[in-house]
Order: C-alpha cells, then sequence, then structure tokens
C-alpha cells in the first residue's frame, strides 16, 4: 500500500544510509534527515500554542529548510514557505495572513522582517545561524515519531501563489495529497532512487516541492541543494553532484543557455529535467548542448496531476487528461469547447470557439482550498467544477495545449489574438532572455499588443532588429506584433524567475524602462517612445472618451 502522509514517507526512511541531502559543504543520509527532523518536530511541539498549527520559513534553499519540512510533516504543523523576494507592506501582508505560530529565518530573514508586524513576537523567531538554533535542536533529539493527530487531511503547506496575476493567495496542500504527488511525479518523471535530484528551485515554490523534494523523498533519491539559482554556477553544481535531474520555471532555462556555449558542455550526467514555460525552441538548445531532456507539464499549486504525458505527443502538446472530468469549456456558456483547427504552423484558426477553460468537472473535492479567502476559493470553484483560470484548447487527436493565462487572449481590431504565442516569437530571437507580452488599451477601442523583453547587458534595442525578426516569422499572425516593446537587462519577476506580467500591464507605457512604439504603416518599425509621445497618447485617449481605460 502507498503511504498515506508524508510522515509516514519519513518514518519509512528511518535506518535508510543512502544518502538523502546533499550541500556542496555535507551529506546527510536519509536516517540523519529524518533524525534532524524528529528533534525540530518536538521542539516545534514544545512551543506550539492555541491557533492553526503554522511554521513560516523564510530561508533560502538550505539544510535547514528541509529539516523543517520533515518537522512540520511529523508534527502536524504547515509549512507557509515565506517568498524573500517580497519586501515591505506586501511581506507584512502576506505572513500576517497565513497566521504563523513560529517563524524559522536566518540573519538576512530577520533584515527583511525588521520593523514589519507580522504577527509574530520576535521571541517566536527561530535564527538557524545563531549557534544556539544548533544546540536547541540537539536538546530536542528524539525517536522519529509521528504526532497522533496527523493523519492524509492533515495540512501540510500553505503555498503562497507566485502573484504573477495579482495579490497572492495560500493555496492548501495536505500530507496526503502532497505524499500522492511524491508517488505519482516519482513516476511520472522517472525518478528512481540513484537519482541524484538538483534542487536550484526555490523551496518555497510548488515546483521544487511536488516535482522534487516529494518524489524523492517517496523513491528514496538523493536531493542535492544549493542556496539559490545561478545560471553561470547550475554547470558547476550539476558536476559536482552528479546530478541526473533537477526541475526548473520560468525563465530558469532560458538564462542558462545565454550562457556562453562551450564543446564541454555534455560533459555532465543530467539525462532528464522537468518544469514549465521552457519553449520547444529552448528545448532542442538544452538537449543539444546538455543532453538533457526537458519534459514540460502543466499544473498548479492549487490542482497539480489533471494531465499526463503522452510520449507521442506533438512538440508543445501538454499531454492528456489524467482523467475524464478535465476538459475545455467555455466560461460563459459552460459548453464543451470543440476541438481546434490547426494550420501548418499550429495556430488555431477557430479561437472563439476551440479556446477554453481548463476546467475538471470532477475536481471540486480534490481542490484544497485557499487559507482564509473564500472569495477566492468561490472564484476556483463554481456550478461544482474546479475552474484553473488557466486557458487551453484540444486538437482533433485529444491532445490538450496551454493557450496562457485567463487574461492572455488580447482582443485586437475586434479579433482575438494569443499573447503566449507571441511570447513564444520573442523568445526565439538568440538575444532576447525572456519575453512577457500582454494588452493595453487602444486609444479608440479595444486593445493593442504590448511586449516586455530583457536583453544582454551591452545589447542595445536596435541590434535586434525586431522588425526583419517579426517578419520572418511566418506563425506569427498580424495582430499579433507588438505595437509596444519595453527593453530592459532585469524585467520584474517572482521570487520562481516568473516574469510579472501583471504589474507590467498596469504600468504600460509609463515604465521607467525604455518603450518603442510602432511607428508608420506597413510593417512594424519602431521609435523610441519620448515623453512627448507618452504624452500625446494621453491626449488621444481623453479627446475619445477612454481615459478610464489609461493603464
Amino acid at each position: 500500500m502507498p503511504h498515506q502522509t508524508i510522515a509516514d514517507l519519513l518514518l519509512a526512511r528511518v535506518g535508510d544510509d543512502h544518502m538523502g541531502l546533499r550541500t556542496r559543504e555535507r551529506a546527510w543520509a536519509w536516517d540523519e534527515v529524518v533524525r534532524e527532523s524528529a528533534a525540530r518536530a518536538a521542539w516545534a511541539r514544545e512551543l506550539r500554542v492555541d491557533g492553526p498549527f503554522h511554521i513560516g520559513v523564510l530561508l533560502d534553499n538550505v539544510p535547514e529548510y528541509v529539516f523543517w519540512l520533515g518537522a512540520a510533516a511529523l508534527g502536524g504543523a504547515a509549512v507557509v514557505g515565506i517568498n524573500p523576494t517580497r519586501r515591505g507592506a506586501e511581506l507584512e501582508r502576506e505572513v500576517r495572513h497565513t497566521d504563523c505560530q513560529l517563524i524559522v529565518t536566518d540573519r538576512a530573514g530577520m533584515k527583511l522582517l525588521d520593523g514589519l508586524d507580522v504577527g509574530v513576537a520576535r521571541d517566536r523567531f527561530l535564527v538557524v545561524d545563531d549557534p544556539g538554533h544548533t544546540h536547541e535542536a540537539a536538546a530536542h533529539a528524539a525517536e522519529p515519531a509521528r504526532d497522533p493527530d496527523v493523519t492524509a487531511t492533515t495540512p501540510m503547506l500553505l503555498l503562497l501563489t507566485s502573484g504573477t496575476t495579482g495579490t497572492s493567495k495560500a493555496a492548501i496542500c495536505s500530507q496526503g495529497r502532497l505524499a500522492g504527488l511524491g508517488a505519482a511525479n516519482s513516476a511520472k518523471y522517472d525518478i528512481s532512487r540513484t537519482d541524484i535530484c538538483y534542487c536550484p528551485m526555490p523551496l518555497f515554490h510548488g515546483n521544487a516541492l511536488m516535482a522534487l523534494w516529494a518524489p524523492a523523498l517517496t523513491v528514496g533519491a538523493t536531493v542535492a541543494l544549493t542556496d539559490t539559482f545561478s545560471a553561470s554556477g547550475f554547470l558547476p553544481d550539476v558536476r559536482h553532484f552528479s546530478a541526473t535531474f533537477f526541475t526548473y520555471v520560468g525563465k530558469a532555462i532560458s538564462y542558462i543557455l545565454a550562457q556562453p556555449e562551450s564543446p564541454q558542455d555534455g560533459d555532465n550526467v543530467l539525462t532528464h529535467a522537468f518544469g514549465t514555460e521552457a519553449s520547444p525552441e529552448d528545448a532542442a538548445a538544452f538537449r543539444r548542448r546538455f543532453g538533457c531532456k526537458l519534459v514540460e507539464g502543466y499544473g498548479s499549486s492549487e490542482g497539480a496531476g489533471m494531465l499526463r504525458r503522452a510520449p507521442d505527443a506533438p512538440t508543445g502538446a501538454l499531454g492528456v487528461p489524467a482523467r475524464d472530468g478535465v476538459r475545455i469549456v467555455h466560461p460563459e456558456r459552460r459548453t464543451t469547447c470543440p476541438a481546434a483547427v490547426l494550420d501548418a504552423h499550429g495556430r488555431v484558426l477557430n479561437p472563439e470557439e476551440a479556446i477554453g477553460e481548463i476546467v475538471d468537472t470532477e475536481g471540486a473535492a480534490r481542490f484544497e482550498g485557499y487559507y482564509n479567502n473564500e472569495a477566492a476559493n468561490a472564484e476556483r470553484v463554481r456550478h461544482g467544477w474546479y475552474w484553473t483560470g488557466d486557458l487551453g484548447y484540444v486538437d482533433e487527436s485529444g491532445y490538450f495545449y496551454f493557450a496562457g493565462r485567463s487574461g492572455d487572449w488580447i482582443r485586437v481590431d475586434g479579433e482575438n489574438t494569443s499573447a503566449l504565442l507571441t511570447e513564444r516569437v520573442l523568445r526565439r530571437h538568440p538575444r532576447v532572455l525572456a519575453a512577457g507580452v500582454f494588452g493595453v488599451p487602444d486609444p479608440r477601442s479595444g486593445d493593442q499588443v504590448m511586449a516586455a523583453v530583457e536583453i544582454p547587458e551591452g545589447i542595445r534595442f536596435e541590434d535586434l532588429d525586431l522588425p526583419e525578426f517579426l517578419a520572418r516569422q511566418e506563425d506569427l499572425g498580424t495582430k499579433g506584433a507588438p505595437r509596444y516593446v519595453r527593453v530592459s537587462h532585469a524585467l520584474p519577476t517572482t521570487g520562481s524567475n516568473k516574469l510579472r506580467k501583471k504589474e507590467m500591464q498596469l504600468e504600460g507605457w509609463r515604465t521607467d524602462d525604455p518603450v518603442y512604439h510602432w511607428a508608420g504603416r506597413g510593417g512594424p518599425t519602431y521609435a523610441l517612445m519620448s515623453d512627448l509621445d507618452k504624452a500625446a497618447l494621453r491626449d488621444t485617449f481623453h479627446a475619445n472618451g477612454r481615459a478610464r481605460f489609461l493603464p
């Protein structure tokens, strides 16, 4: 029988002398990992007070993070992964919302929290790089055991969503769901006991926990930690740990590929990786350079496991439904969308009919909700169905494709155009590290396409020769070329390297970064927007009675 809780999985590792955790400095057998966790569980139980047993963890990817994950599982607590890229009022609001009893952090985290009212007294901060922390943990050493109240429904994680589309919410993940994902994903991503699973993604994020840590715990593989992601340090880390598997999110793959190419790139033992948002071109380049296959998937902190891999799926497809209830639904009519008709380039020719929201009609019971946020829960569960907020389509063979987030379809001149497609086109450019595309208001009607591109230091916008590049892209529709292009050497991102598209959309062309706009008629010719250009654009909105639509 599969283990039903994370606590079960940990206790199954007692006595296991296979390497469970490794950093550049030292290694721990699985038995040691569990015993370190048990000591901290005893310490946390001693400090527990009335109310939700939530432990905030504000750390980089250090061993203490793993030990406190184990402590929470054995002790019946839920870990709140606090994002260290947050600041000020936003950080204060997130921590207060999750009702933490304790905060585990380090001196760097203490500085971030200094002066903030997070609802936790400073004498309930456990500072891991204080020498007293190690001594206190050792003083609570105990034979590993689980709290008798721990069940499969006991909350294990409060996952603060990345905030790319608005204010963060705390998604609940129980011990039973995480244990189930550990079993499913170790099989889905071919993770075995002999694998060394390198974890460059932050442990506060569902990708690292659901696709790497839980599967590694399930099969007894080794977790290799690096404090933070570094594109230049990626390959040295992979070689140092002899890593065979890793996970990624967002811009990580683009950053790695932007490193200078070397004939020695293939000198590693990587075999495969799992993640999201790598383009087909990136996947091909990564395999050519490093000999490693990237497996793209679909999932979220709230509803992972809706689609399953299909080895024979076309390039770009996410797979097929894991169960009958997963389908593409028209949001207003609540009817299943027909299959997409695709052209030779894979573009959807019938987007009005075929593009819909990815829905699990049987998923309401599987959704464990957001902590203390009934409004967000009601948005996810409607009419007894679980609505992901993500758009997709299905081809005539039944393969599912991702079509972007709910705001990624832009109405231009009465036609829908895909922000995701334009992003993919821009990311093909050899000098574009990252691209985000979104709609901004048109001063007369509807919307226009705006792109934000990140380019390397020392590269200018003019060096991209963007008009000629766009003209060569046969799969870019006539409405898809961006009317505005924001240029940066460091676009704003979340802690997991996802672009903050909502933030950039709200700024529009008012950003301090240079913005180029489509000048003239015919093919795209871009000119730098001056303050006078922006003022004239604002006046046009007012003249057309559309000032309310200004970013």
